[in-house]
């Protein structure tokens, strides 16, 4: 919900730059003009800036409690080589292929301190990356690697990476990366993934996955 009421709040802000934008482009006369034509210029980047800070807000997902937030299942190629399909809670869809022994999945979370922790307010998350791994150390400095990005901010305007990268500029947003435990790949294999406030937690769903975690551990 927090999240929803910021991406209008910022909308709403990218509406009235627009605008602004909009009625100083309007006007006429010529040297006035031309510095109102490129303060509205401006004004209309501003707006699109904002836009897409909003999109990239509404991107990420409140944890209510802990949830399942996507599966996975697993189909052989050959050896040491997969289609998965990742299927978010949405049921969005994405059929890439991985190579190695095992699979982890990444996730950005966003998590409240301070005062807004007081409030209440509940973590969110957005899957962030796919990967696949080897058992073997050597091949896996040597072999193929395989990486996929689950979900893109549009333009390169990304929220969370600021907050990331520069946390003393808002101490009360942490944000901070969740990874599921390395699991094996096998062919049929379906595993369910869940986020708490603690991270991601994937757990096998089906016999060829529960075997696969056995024979791994």
């Amino acid at each position: 919900m927090i999240f929803t009421l910021l991406t209008i709040f910022i909308g709403l802000i990218s509406a009235y730059i627009a605008y602004k934008s909009v009625t100083v482009l309007w006007k006429s006369s010529w040297f006035a003009g031309f510095c109102r034509g490129i303060f509205g210029l401006a004004l209309f980047a501003a707006a699109a800036l904002v836009a897409l800070t909003a999109y990239d807000v509404y991107s990420y997902k409140q944890v209510l409690q802990e949830q399942v937030v996507a599966t996975i299942n697993f189909d052989k190629i050959e050896d040491q080589h997969y289609f998965a399909v990742l299927s978010d809670k949405d049921g969005k869809e994405q059929r890439v292929e991985l190579r190695g022994d095992q699979w982890q999945l990444d996730a950005r979370i966003v998590k409240w301190q301070g005062y807004l922790a007081s409030f209440g307010l509940k973590p969110a998350f957005r899957l962030e990356r796919l990967s696949g791994r080897y058992y073997d150390i050597e091949q896996e400095t040597t072999a193929k690697r395989t990486a996929y990005t689950v979900h893109n901010s549009l333009y390169g305007v990304d929220v969370w990476r600021i907050f990331h990268s520069n946390p003393q500029w808002v101490p009360v947003v942490d944000a901070v990366y969740g990874s599921a435990t390395y699991l094996p790949m096998k062919d049929g294999a379906l595993f369910e993934i869940s986020l708490s406030n603690t991270g991601l937690v994937a757990r096998p769903i089906n016999q060829v996955a529960r075997e696969a975690v056995a024979e791994f551990f």
